[in-house]
């Protein structure tokens, strides 16, 4: 089968979440403003790791997805509590 020919294939169930939780990683990091290096720095999260979030190469965990969807919401509240002003 060609790359023309999957096109219009239905996303697996695998690829669709690794999609949605790529644009949380994303999402969180833009309500930052921060480079993958800082945003790495202030909350803990390597770097290659964030980056394979990012990319969709890799599916975060549970509590990773929370503590993503918390950063989206509360960026300089969880980098204070972290004992990082943002």
């Amino acid at each position: 089968m060609t790359a023309d020919e999957n096109i219009d294939r239905p996303l697996t169930d695998d690829e669709y979440a690794r999609g949605r939780a790529a644009m949380l990683a994303r999402q969180a990091r833009a309500a930052t403003g921060l480079s993958q290096s800082a945003f790495s720095d202030k909350y803990g999260i390597p770097v290659g790791t964030l980056r394979d979030w990012e990319q969709g190469r890799r599916l975060p965990d549970a509590p990773a997805i929370s503590y993503l969807r918390a950063i989206q919401r509360l960026p300089v509240e969880i980098a204070e509590a972290l004992g990082d002003a943002a």
